[in-house]
């Protein structure tokens, strides 16, 4: 979106607080958002976004940092709100800007950073910070506040200003029974809320979810019932961060008599983290490798590795693939605890119809309750409305529908529709004397990592991928003499991926000399002119006969 109808943002008047995204609206993934007060800049998480089948060979997408890329003295820290991707994986191509950036966040969220910026070969300057803590960077008070989220030591910030005071949700739910006793603080947020809050910015990935979302507990009657109906292994998916699901499979493999072993490379690593922290309680005896697991009864074993959202090289689209050592058959019940994120619907129905077809039991969340969301729905964020009562209300993470079905919530409790602020990546929010309000825009697009090149990958490159998937392509060659105005060579017409015999093109071989006869003899010398009616010519050619649009790659020397 160009927002070509908002214009650049003003200069920052004295004592506001501006607000913008360079990545998370109208999106799910690569969250980053930007405050600045009095010239500085406090960055609240630097996330990845992960490419659906549009954008073929993109491994990750990232925020746009340009709009920040010449002020990065001006950066006072990078705070994380939890240790999710979509909120720490672009951190290491940010700090290729300034490595030394101050970072903030959480035990269980900078142990898993702390690896992910060895790979990247950054040293990084991490600073722990935890619940009830607060804190003054610059012009900046910060508070931090405990979240339940589907991941350890998630935080909420409250950003205190001279311009107005901020309280961000970051992702949260309400879950009174967590399974590690460490409940949203909701005292916490009234307290901030009777001290008054000009803008809370909030989680809106739920938002159109009526009640409250089930707690982590519910989950338990069903996993134990799935572990007494399965005769054979039992391979659990789940995302690799999230802990409290993985200590909920442990704790039932112990109680059924099962060993476990954990399959994948960022499973392995991110519980050996939460296990070093002590925040993974393993019983003794009950961890074995796959190798150990393979000489056991296979009543006796349960797997838990990465790919419940279908990535192509995660372990259970491979074995769904048989594309691993690992295999499956009908004595096997396969569970996927994990919600879908948006985009990966077709993916993971692909894993799902692979494993059945394979003869495996399924079991999803579409027909059991093994697993519920780590984002509040619509009554827990009427439930925080009532108890922050902001003066203004910015939805976040989430997609357009989602941020629009906040404003609706944010509205029925009482909020004036004129202070709920929708807002995209790039659209700049300035909070002046305790109003929100959108001053303009800073244009901001998609930045793709396709192997070892970051922002080199366009739209037209993706569209060419896209053309080159779908459409398959030809090369013409042809060798002209532009003194003699005759082709001395071809022409030679060669296809892939329509499933055409060069053979055939013999009709198009012959309109193509005639063309390029025609426009020598017309004193058409500009290579590139002749190669564009080559391809004009081929295009309306194979467009009438085959009804393809494939990329057509004319090549027109002189001889």
């Amino acid at each position: 979106m160009t927002h070509s109808e908002l214009p650049p943002p003003p200069p920052l008047a004295h004592g506001a607080v501006r607000i913008f995204a360079l990545g998370g609206l109208g999106e799910i993934g690569r969250n980053m958002t930007v405050f600045e007060f009095d010239g500085r800049l406090l960055i609240l998480d630097c996330g990845v976004l992960f490419p659906e089948d549009s954008q073929p060979g993109v491994d990750l997408i990232l925020p746009d940092f340009s709009p920040i890329a010449d002020r990065m003295a001006d950066v006072e820290a990078v705070v994380l709100t939890h240790g999710h991707e979509d909120h720490i994986g672009a951190l290491p191509y940010l700090l290729r800007l300034r490595q030394d950036i101050p970072i903030y966040g959480s035990r269980f969220t900078l142990a898993l950073l702390e690896g992910k910026l060895r790979e990247h070969r950054i040293a990084g300057t991490v600073n722990l910070i935890s619940e009830g803590q607060t804190l003054q960077i610059g012009n900046f008070g910060l508070e931090f506040l405990a979240v339940n989220h589907s991941i350890p030591d998630a935080l909420a910030l409250a950003i205190r200003t001279p311009g107005g005071t901020i309280l961000h949700t970051g992702d949260f739910k309400m879950d009174q029974v967590p399974l590690d006793g460490r409940i949203t603080d909701l005292n916490g947020f009234a307290r901030i809320g009777d001290e008054g809050v000009d803008l809370l910015m909030v989680d809106s990935t739920n938002a159109e979810v009526p009640g409250f979302v089930a707690s982590e507990r519910d989950i338990e009657p069903v996993l134990d019932s799935v572990f007494l109906r399965a005769d054979g292994r039992i391979i659990v998916a789940s995302f690799a961060s999230h802990v409290h699901r993985i200590q909920q499979i442990i704790d039932m493999a112990a109680l059924h008599g099962r060993r476990v072993a954990l399959v994948g490379r960022s499973m392995v690593r991110n519980m050996g983290v939460a296990r070093d922290l002590g925040i993974l309680k393993v019983p003794g005896g009950l961890m074995v490798t796959v190798d150990e697991l393979t000489g056991l009864p296979d009543d006796e074993t349960v797997l838990i590795c990465t790919g419940s959202q279908g990535e192509p090289m995660a372990v259970l689209s491979r074995i769904a693939n048989r594309d691993h050592p690992i295999s499956v058959g009908p004595q096997d019940t396969i569970v996927l605890a994990s919600s879908l994120i948006p985009g990966n619907e077709n993916s993971v129905n692909r894993v799902v119809n692979g494993l059945s077809k394979l003869g495996a039991t399924v079991v999803h969340k579409g027909n059991a309750l093994v697993h519920v969301s780590g984002h509040a729905a619509a009554g827990e964020l009427r439930y925080l409305y009532n108890a922050v009562k902001p003066k203004n209300v910015m939805p976040v993470h989430g997609e357009w529908r989602h941020l629009r079905a906040n404003k609706q919530l944010a509205v029925s409790v009482g909020i004036d529709p004129e202070r709920v602020v929708l807002a995209d990546d790039g659209v700049v929010v300035d909070l002046v004397d305790g109003k929100a309000s959108i001053v303009g825009y800073v244009p901001v697009g998609f930045v793709y990592v396709d192997g070892s090149s970051v922002g080199n990958v366009t739209e037209n490159l993706l569209k060419d991928r896209r053309v080159l998937g779908e459409e398959g392509f030809i090369t013409i060659f042809a060798a002209v003499d532009l003194i003699e105005s005759k082709v001395v060579a071809g022409p030679e017409i060669h296809a892939r991926g329509l499933g055409l015999k060069d053979e055939s093109f013999g009709v198009a071989v012959d309109q193509v000399r005639t063309v390029l006869e025609e426009a020598l003899v017309g004193g058409v010398t500009d290579v590139h002119e002749l190669q564009q009616r080559v391809r004009r010519q081929v295009g309306k050619w194979v467009n009438t006969n085959h009804k393809r649009r494939p990329m057509i790659v004319p090549v027109i020397i002189e001889g």
